[in-house]
This record gives structure tokens, C-alpha cells and sequence, in this order.
């Protein structure tokens, strides 16, 4: 299955073939980068349902030629009727998953998609918001197929889903899951669509499309109001930043897990674990990854309540700490919290070499499950990360905003290749990160490192149990070392699982010619010209 890289002047990447399309046709007719995504997030928002949505967030990171490097916070806070009051008088000890309790926290990849065209237009960027939304909303009016991904999806807390209002009418034919060869045709998304390509993108939160958003919301019973959307707006942030030999990474700063991203690469590297492939290798990231989310769970909130500035956990004397608690002969035993979640990670490069890497969500699969029906729109749970805790480090209350999993992921190598990368997966993310490009890092190429089996620590796929899962594809012989270190190992059963995330990664070498990779365990690709 290891998918074969692209080669070209300028390329995209993404989890669905269709989403990868509408991207290179930008980028054949004179777009940039950033315009490449936003046709991407549009019409992947459309083929890939149980992923990603407009009502969903974003987050996004955009290298200029040049150096500078951008950071985009699609994230939206808490409704202003979602207090712990209201749900601890309904009688929950933590929020629902599912239904219209669980779409408290307001949509905001919109609002970034504005945010990073108004950077596009900065840059050169001319493109019409009609043709950079035009595929999404053909998608909507003819219809398109149903995914692998989304036929083969198996939705946590299945009866909560389908009681959402307007789920089993959107997604489900003839009161029945689809089967393959089944189309759809969302034709009031699509209208919403043609409404914002005419109007504006600000049209989601302040014009008709807003309104009709707020008054399906309130006739559902969610928590988010009329005022909460015309209040939101994205925010540039600056990126997290990590030095290692030959390397800077960055990242996102919180809401998201961007810092465990970066912690799990700067505690390995100072392990010394340089053989790929090697137990000290696998080994040393599992423990990394262990010491990075005990910090992320404690420290790790809305920006506007941290106890401390994350930089300072990615100091020399903290990584060095945080590596040196770890025994490389030994797994130890730590409580991880279950971060379940489905998203999609899209990368572009231009050919001024302006690069994105992007990643926008719903958190799980298919969010709350509500589809609005005026606008057909579905709404993300982002919200259940909450806790009804006042105590809690991310306790509920209006206008907060949740932990993220979202955080695309950067690098940029001193002989001057420049490398967006990331996946899809919940707490899985920065694992998933960190195994690509450690693998490209030690001389695998583009292909092989996506390719590579993949490991995930923790709880996953309903199981009650945190272990070590990993894919069929790993040797035996790493299986026993890690066993006999103390990693309760658990394989899979399949060589190739999205469970284990769809990643991808795209480089820019020095010489001027981009390389591109989607992964196979997806039903997307990697597109040049």
C-alpha cells in the first residue's frame, strides 16, 4: 500500500481524493497556498462527513518564503448558556457526547478561513471566494460518493448519534447506514455554501447564514446563541517553537496540544536513540510521549488561564528532566485520560513556496451529531473536552474556550527544506507526528515514513484498557522487547488501520521542488503540477 510521492513545481495533500483535487486546480489557476486550502477545507468539509465540518474549528500554520511563520486559532469558546448550572440541573455529572447539549462551543473554522485569506491577500493571494468554494458546492448540488473511511466508520455511542436531531435524515439512507456505492447530496449545505461565496465568509456569524445557525440552535435547545456567533472572530497567535540539531518544529500554543507535540520531540532527541526501527527508538518515544501528556493534562487550557507560559516547558533544563525520568530499559505506568477524536491534517506548498499546514475538525466522529436544517450544517462536540469541575484545569464556563487535540505541525531544516506534516487522531496526533518524522529525520523518505506501521499509546477504539496498540506490520522481535519492557502490547490484527491516523507530509528542498505524501490509510492523496 505505500503510496507513491508526488513531484512537482507546487502540491497538496489530503485525506480524500477530492479535497485534493480542488486544491491543485487553485493551484493551476494561479493560487497560492492558502487559497489551495481553503478550496480543500471547503470540499472536504462536503466528501468527509464523519471528519470535519464548517461547524466544526480550525487551526492553521503558514510559512512565508522568507521565513516568517504565521499562526491562525480557529477555535471557538463556549456558548453563553453553557454553564455548569445548566447541566448539572439537567442532572449530568460531565456533558453529554452526543445531541444538542453537546454542541456548546461555537464553529470557528470559518472565521479562520477569513482570517488566512486576508494573510493571502497580504501576499499576493487574488483568487475570488466563488472559485475557491466552488467545487464544495458543485460536491453539494450533484452529489458524491460516500467514502471507504466514512462506510467503514464505526461511531462512539452509536444510539446517542442517531437520536441527534436531523443525523439518521442526513447521513443515513432509508433509515439504514449507507452501503458502498451510495451517493449523497447535501443540497442545503451546498446552499450555504453558494450564500457564503456570495456574501462573504463573515455572512456565518453576522449576516443570513448566521442567523439561520442561531435559530436552528436555539429550536434544537444548544447553548449557543445568536450573540455568541456575532462575537466570534479567529485570532493570529504566534507558533510554539522547538530548536533541535538541523531542526526548528513548531506548533500551535494551547488550547491545543500543540506543546506535547513538541515536548515528545525534544525529550526523545535527548535520549539518544538514533537507530530507526530500534527498540531504543520505539521505546524512547512511547516514554516521551507519557512525560509530555502528564504535563499537557495538568498545564494545558484556554490561553487565558494558564498557570504557566508553555515555553518554559520546552527549556533545555526542563526537557532534560523530563528525559532523564525516563528509563530506557522500562516502561512506566502512567494514568493517560482517553482523547478520542476524528479530524482531517491537509498540507500545501506553493511555488513561491508558501506552505500550510492546516487541520480542522469536529472531534468525534460526526460531532454532536445535530445537523441544522435550514443551513445543513453539523455541528461539532468539541464542548464534551469541558469538565462540570470548577476545579478541573478546563472546567466549563461561557465564553472559555476547550482543550484542543487539534495542532498542524511545522519544520524547518537548516540546509533549507521547509516540511508541513501532521494526522488526524485525537491524543494520537503527536504520536502519530512524532513517528513520521523521526522516521524522515533518520533518512526514510516522504513515502516510507507515512507508510511505516504506527504505534498509539493509551485508550482507543472503545477498549477500557490503556495499551500499546500497534499494526501487524512491526517485527516480532521489537514485539518482544517492548512486551518484556513492560509496554502492555496490543496488535491490531490489520497492517493498515486509520486508527492509527491519516497523516501527510510535504516538503519544499532547497533546489525549488516540492515532494508530497498522503497516507494510505486514507482515501486521500497527494496532487502536483
Amino acid at each position: 500500500m505505500l503510496d507513491t510521492p508526488v513531484f512537482a513545481l507546487a502540491a497538496v495533500a489530503a485525506p480524500h481524493r477530492l479535497a485534493s483535487e480542488a486544491g491543485r486546480a487553485i493551484l493551476a489557476e494561479g493560487g497560492n497556498a492558502i487559497e489551495a486550502m481553503v478550496a480543500m477545507a471547503a470540499t472536504i468539509a462536503v466528501v468527509y462527513p464523519h471528519m470535519n465540518a464548517i461547524g466544526g474549528d480550525g487551526f492553521w500554520l503558514v510559512h512565508e518564503p522568507g521565513g516568517r511563520l504565521h499562526g491562525i486559532e480557529a477555535c471557538g469558546p463556549a456558548g453563553s448558556l453553557a454553564t455548569i448550572e445548566r447541566y448539572r440541573g439537567k442532572g449530568y455529572d460531565a456533558i453529554p457526547s452526543r445531541g444538542p447539549e453537546a454542541a456548546l462551543t461555537v464553529a470557528g473554522a470559518v472565521g479562520g478561513w477569513q482570517l488566512a485569506l486576508d494573510l493571502s491577500r497580504t501576499l499576493g493571494g487574488r483568487l475570488p471566494l466563488g472559485e475557491l468554494l466552488a467545487d464544495a458546492v458543485s460536491h453539494c448540488r450533484e452529489g458524491y460518493a460516500v467514502s471507504d473511511s466514512e462506510l467503514g466508520n464505526k461511531p462512539n455511542e452509536l444510539e446517542a448519534l442517531k437520536a441527534a436531531p436531523g443525523f439518521v435524515s442526513t447521513f443515513w439512507i432509508d433509515g439504514a447506514p449507507p452501503k458502498p456505492g451510495a451517493r449523497r447530496k447535501p443540497e442545503a449545505l451546498g446552499a450555504a455554501l453558494q450564500q457564503l461565496a456570495d456574501a462573504g465568509l463573515d455572512d456565518f456569524y453576522r449576516g443570513d447564514v448566521g442567523r439561520e445557525i442561531a435559530a436552528d440552535l436555539e429550536r434544537i435547545g444548544a447553548p449557543v446563541t445568536r450573540t455568541d456567533l456575532e462575537r466570534y472572530r479567529a485570532h493570529a497567535v504566534a507558533p510554539l517553537s522547538l530548536r533541535l540539531p538541523g531542526i526548528t518544529v513548531s506548533n500551535l500554543p494551547p488550547p491545543t496540544q500543540g506543546l506535547a507535540s513538541l515536548m515528545i520531540l525534544g525529550i526523545f532527541e535527548r535520549l539518544g536513540a538514533t537507530k530507526l526501527d530500534s527498540f531504543e527508538h520505539h521505546h524512547g518515544l512511547i516514554e516521551a510521549t507519557k512525560r509530555a501528556f502528564t504535563i499537557r493534562d495538568r498545564y494545558v487550557t484556554d490561553p487565558a488561564y494558564l498557570a504557566r507560559q508553555p515555553a518554559e516547558f520546552l527549556s533545555d533544563a526542563v526537557l532534560a528532566r523530563e528525559a532523564a525520568a525516563i528509563d530506557m530499559k522500562r516502561a512506566a505506568k502512567l494514568p493517560l485520560r482517553n482523547g478520542d477524536g476524528d479530524t482531517i491534517w491537509m498540507g500545501a506548498i506553493d511555488g513561491n513556496g508558501l506552505a500550510v499546514s492546516y487541520i480542522q475538525s469536529i472531534y468525534w466522529e460526526y460531532g454532536s451529531g445535530c445537523v441544522l436544517p435550514a443551513t445543513g450544517i453539523h455541528w461539532q462536540n468539541r464542548g464534551v473536552s469541558f469538565s462540570l469541575d470548577r476545579n478541573a484545569a478546563n472546567p466549563l464556563a461561557p465564553g472559555r474556550k476547550p482543550f484542543h487535540t487539534l495542532n498542524p505541525a511545522f519544520a524547518c531544516f537548516d540546509d533549507g527544506r521547509i516540511l508541513p506534516y501532521g494526522s488526524m487522531g485525537g491524543d494520537g496526533q503527536p504520536q502519530f507526528q512524532s513517528q513520521i518524522l523521526t522516521r524522515y529525520r533518520a533518512g526514510q523518505n516522504l513515502a516510507t515514513a507515512v507508510d511505516a506501521p504506527r504505534w498509539l499509546f493509551g485508550k482507543t477504539w472503545g477498549a477500557g484498557s490503556t495499551s500499546l496498540k500497534l499494526e501487524s506490520r512491526f517485527d516480532s522481535a521489537l514485539l518482544e522487547r517492548l512486551d518484556a519492557a513492560g509496554h502492555p502490547v496490543e496488535e491490531s490484527g490489520l497492517a493498515y488501520s486509520e486508527g492509527f491516523g491519516h497523516a501527510g507530509m510535504l516538503v519544499k528542498h532547497a533546489k525549488g521542488h516540492v515532494e508530497a505524501v498522503h497516507d494510505p490509510r486514507s482515501d486521500g492523496d497527494a496532487r502536483g503540477i
